[in-house]
C-alpha cells in the first residue's frame, strides 16, 4: 500500500492522506476524486513535503475514487501555488480553486446539452418566468448558467424548457482551436520596434527567464512589436499566455491577434460559459490550444508546454484582486515565469513604480518605443482653470473645451470626454432636511443611474428606484442630484449638440465582450461622433478619427490618503490622453482643473514624463513605502460593530514589538460599512529586511476569534478603503 496526499479546493479542509494499491502508478500534481465522509469531491496530488499533514494510521485511509484523464497539474505550477500561498497568506486550497476551477478534468462528458429560447411562450405565465424569458433574451447556455442570466432559480428554467420554451442543443466541449500562424501577416516595423522586438525574440530562443519592460509612449505599437516574440515561441512549438486587465479589452486585441496570426487564440474570463471555460482548460492542459488571452486568472491555467508570458497594461491597478486570494497579477505572472524558467515581457506606456524601479537595479531590461508609429505624432495638452474659466451654471464643460468639441463636429471628427465617475450623480440629496440617501449595506452614498432609472451601491450592488419623496422627511420633489457622473455629462452633450451622435462607455454599457465589440464596430464606422467614458476607454483602443480628449475633472483622483493616488492620476490621464491623435490627424487634450499648478497635471501638461516618476519616487522613498518598504494590510469584519471593534483591538495589543515594524490601528476603514459586516483596519509599515510574512503568520494565526468575524490579510494593498 502506497500513501498519497491530497489537496482539495475547500479551505477549510487541510491536506488529507488517502491510499493507492501497491500496483497502481500516479503522478504527482494527478487530479483525483476521493471520498470525504458519504461525499465525493475533487482534489489534486501534491508534494508531501511541501505541506503540514496530520498524520493518520495506514488502517484508517480510504481509497481514492478515480484518476482524471488529463496531464498532471505541473511542478511549476505547483510551486507557482505554493508561492502564491505562502507570500499571500492565503489558504492553498484558495489557490487550488483558480488552478482548477471546477470538476472540468474528472467530467468525461464529451458533449453538454445547452438551451435557446425559441420563442414559444408557457401556457401559464408568472411574473417570474416573464422576466428571466425578459432577461434570457436570445442567449444560450445551460441550466444553471440561464438561472443566472434570468436571475430565477434552475426550477423555474426546468419548468419553462417543461413547457417547450427552448430548445436543447448538444455542445462538443472537445472542438480543437485552431493552430495560429505566425507567419500570416507579418507587420513592417520601424527601427525602435524592430530593435525591441529582436531582442524579446533572443529571449524566447534562449527560453530561460527574464523580464523585459516594453515602455512605449501610447500608439508606438506595442502589441505588434511583442506579436514578434509571439510568433517566435508559435515557431518553437511553445504555448503563449497574455494578460489583459479588462475583460471589455479582450474583444478587440482578438480581432488583432487574429489579423497577425489568423486564427483567434483561447480566451478566458468570466464572461465565458462554463462549456467554453471546459474546453479552454482542456485544451491549455492537453498543449492543443497555443495562446490564451485572459484576465487575472488566467495565470493559474495548467499549461503544458508555456514558452512566454506577456502582461499587457502592466501597470494596471485591476491587476490587484480585492478579495479571496488578494494577489497582484502582474507580479504572481513573473513569478510563474521564473517558476516555468520562460521570458515574460511587461507592456505599458505609464508603468509602474515598482516594475521603473526594478528596471533602474538592472533586474528588468528595458526596451523603448519613444515615438509614435508612422505619421502619428504624441497630443499638446493643455490645461483649462475651472476658477477663471468656468462652465455654466449647471453644466461641467468649459466654454473652451466647448469650442472645441464643436470645431471636430464640423470638421467630422471624434471626441473623447473623459470622467473616472460611472452613472448620473455621485451624491443624491433631500434640498429639505439634507439627507443623504446612503446604501442600507454599505457606510456610502447611491449613486443615481438615469439609465436604468435606480439608484446603486457601487460597492455592494443594493439598487433601488429612485424615490419620489425623501425618505427623511418625505417632502416631494426635494431629492437633487448632486455632482457630475458620465450619464449626466452625455446629457449636457446631447443638450448642447442635439445632432451630434454620442454613446457612453463603462463597465455598466460594455459588460460583456459581445457589447464591448458593438461599441468598437460603431466608433470605426464612425457611427459616433463623442464618446463619453471611464477609465475603461483609457487603454487598448485605437480609434484614427479620434483627435480631442477632454478631461471633465482632473482633480477627481488627487483627493484621499492613497499613496498611489498621484501616481494612478499620472497614469489614467496620460492614457485617456493618448487615445487623441493615433492616425494622421493632430490631436488635442485638454484638462479641466480647479488646481492647474498640481505638480501633477503640471507634469502632464509639460509632458514631463521622467520629471513626474522622479519625484514620485523619491517620495516613495522618504516613507519608506513600496518599492522601497512593504506594506500589509489586515481587515477585521463582523455584523456586529462591537465585536469588530473588540477583536480589531484584540489583534491590535498582541502585535509584536520589532524593530523596523510600525502597526497603525487598529482604526474603522474609510468604508466603515461594506456588505453589511462592520469593518476596521489595520495597516503594518516594514522595511524590506523583515520577513513579514512570517511574522503575520506567527502574530494572527496565534489568536482565536468567533466563527462570525472575518480577518483578511492584504499583501501589498492597493486599496486602502
Amino acid at each position: 500500500m502506497n500513501r498519497i496526499t491530497v489537496i482539495t479546493r475547500n479551505a477549510a479542509l487541510g491536506p488529507l492522506d488517502y491510499r493507492i494499491d501497491d500496483e497502481q502508478q500516479i503522478a504527482m500534481g494527478s487530479l483525483v476524486r476521493v471520498p470525504l465522509g458519504p461525499r465525493q469531491i475533487d482534489g489534486i496530488v501534491w508534494d508531501r513535503e511541501m505541506v503540514e499533514v496530520n498524520p493518520v494510521p495506514d488502517h484508517k485511509l480510504r481509497k481514492i475514487i478515480a484518476i482524471a484523464d488529463v496531464p498532471p497539474i505541473s511542478a511549476p505550477l505547483r510551486r507557482l501555488a505554493d508561492w502564491v500561498s505562502d507570500y499571500y497568506v492565503a489558504p492553498l486550497p484558495s489557490i487550488l480553486r483558480m488552478v482548477m476551477p471546477s470538476s472540468y478534468a474528472l467530467d468525461n462528458a464529451r458533449t453538454i446539452t445547452e438551451y435557446r429560447a425559441n420563442g414559444v411562450l408557457p401556457d401559464r405565465m408568472t411574473p417570474k418566468r416573464a422576466a428571466a424569458l425578459d432577461a434570457i433574451a436570445d442567449a444560450e447556455g445551460t441550466i444553471s448558467e440561464l438561472g443566472r442570466i434570468g436571475g430565477v432559480s434552475e426550477a423555474v428554467i426546468r419548468g419553462l424548457i417543461k413547457s417547450g420554451c427552448f430548445d436543447a442543443e448538444q455542445v462538443s466541449i472537445d472542438r480543437p482551436f485552431d493552430l495560429p500562424n505566425p507567419q500570416f501577416a507579418q507587420p513592417k516595423l520601424n527601427e525602435y520596434q524592430a530593435e525591441a522586438a529582436y531582442k524579446m525574440v533572443e529571449q524566447v530562443k534562449a527560453q530561460k527567464f527574464a523580464c523585459q519592460m516594453l515602455d512605449g509612449v501610447t500608439g508606438s505599437g506595442k502589441t505588434e512589436t511583442y506579436f514578434e516574440a509571439v510568433a517566435e515561441a508559435f515557431l518553437q512549438g511553445k504555448q503563449v499566455l497574455i494578460l489583459l486587465p479588462e475583460i471589455a479589452l479582450t474583444e478587440p486585441f482578438l480581432d488583432r491577434f487574429e489579423a497577425r496570426f489568423g486564427v483567434r487564440p483561447a480566451s478566458w474570463h468570466s464572461g465565458m460559459k462554463s462549456t467554453q471555460r471546459r474546453r479552454t482548460w482542456h485544451a491549455i492542459a492537453n498543449g492543443s490550444a497555443m495562446a490564451l488571452v485572459g484576465a487575472r486568472s488566467a495565470l493559474f491555467m495548467p499549461f503544458t508546454n508555456l514558452g512566454l508570458i506577456i502582461v499587457d497594461e502592466a501597470h494596471e491597478a485591476s491587476f490587484k484582486q480585492e478579495d479571496g486570494v488578494r494577489y497582484q497579477a502582474r507580479d504572481t505572472a513573473i513569478m510563474r515565469a521564473m517558476k516555468e524558467n520562460v521570458p515574460i515581457i511587461l507592456a505599458s506606456a505609464t508603468h509602474a513604480i515598482e516594475t521603473r524601479y526594478m528596471a533602474q537595479l538592472g533586474k528588468y531590461e528595458t526596451l523603448t518605443l519613444p515615438s509614435r508609429f508612422g505619421p502619428a505624432k504624441m497630443p499638446s495638452i493643455k490645461s483649462v482653470d475651472l476658477t477663471s474659466e468656468p462652465p455654466e451654471r449647471g453644466r461641467w464643460i468649459a466654454p473652451t473645451l466647448l469650442k472645441e468639441i464643436e470645431q471636430r463636429l464640423d470638421m467630422g471628427e471624434q471626441s473623447l470626454l473623459f470622467l473616472n465617475r460611472r452613472g448620473y450623480a455621485p451624491l443624491t440629496l433631500c434640498r429639505t432636511c439634507g439627507t443623504r440617501i446612503e446604501c442600507p449595506n454599505c457606510s456610502s452614498w447611491m449613486v443615481e443611474h438615469r439609465f436604468t432609472h435606480r439608484l446603486a451601491c457601487h460597492h455592494c450592488g443594493h439598487a433601488m428606484p429612485i424615490p419620489k419623496n425623501c425618505p427623511e422627511c418625505d417632502e416631494q420633489d426635494s431629492l437633487v442630484a448632486c455632482g457630475p457622473g458620465v450619464e449626466r455629462i452625455a446629457d449636457e452633450v446631447r443638450d448642447l449638440f442635439p445632432d451630434a451622435r454620442t454613446i457612453v462607455a463603462t463597465s455598466d454599457t460594455l459588460y460583456s465582450q459581445d457589447r464591448a465589440a458593438e461599441f468598437v464596430r460603431r466608433v470605426e464606422a464612425h457611427e459616433v461622433d463623442i464618446i463619453i467614458g471611464t477609465q475603461l476607454v483609457t487603454k487598448g483602443y485605437h480609434f484614427p478619427d479620434l483627435t480631442l480628449v477632454g478631461i471633465i475633472d482632473a482633480d477627481l483622483g488627487l483627493a484621499g490618503g492613497d499613496l498611489r493616488a498621484a501616481e494612478r492620476t499620472f497614469q489614467q490621464i496620460s492614457q485617456a490622453a493618448g487615445r487623441a491623435g493615433r492616425g494622421a490627424k493632430h490631436g488635442e487634450v485638454y484638462l479641466q482643473s480647479h488646481n492647474p499648478s498640481n505638480p501633477v497635471l503640471q507634469a502632464i501638461v509639460a509632458g514631463d514624463r521622467e520629471g513626474f516618476y522622479e519625484q514620485e519616487t523619491l517620495s516613495r522613498k522618504s516613507a519608506g513605502a513600496p518599492p522601497f518598504g512593504r506594506l500589509a494590510a489586515i481587515i477585521i469584519s463582523s455584523e456586529d460593530e462591537a465585536e469588530a471593534i473588540s477583536i480589531s483591538r484584540a489583534i491590535g495589543a498582541a502585535a509584536p514589538k520589532i524593530d523596523d515594524l510600525h502597526i497603525y490601528g487598529p482604526a474603522p476603514a474609510p468604508l466603515s460599512m461594506l456588505r453589511g459586516r462592520y469593518r476596521q483596519r489595520l495597516l503594518v509599515q516594514a522595511n524590506r529586511q523583515i520577513e513579514l510574512q512570517n511574522i503575520l503568520r506567527s502574530w494572527i494565526y496565534a489568536l482565536e476569534w468567533p466563527r462570525s468575524v472575518r480577518v483578511n490579510i492584504d499583501i501589498d494593498p492597493y486599496n486602502f478603503m
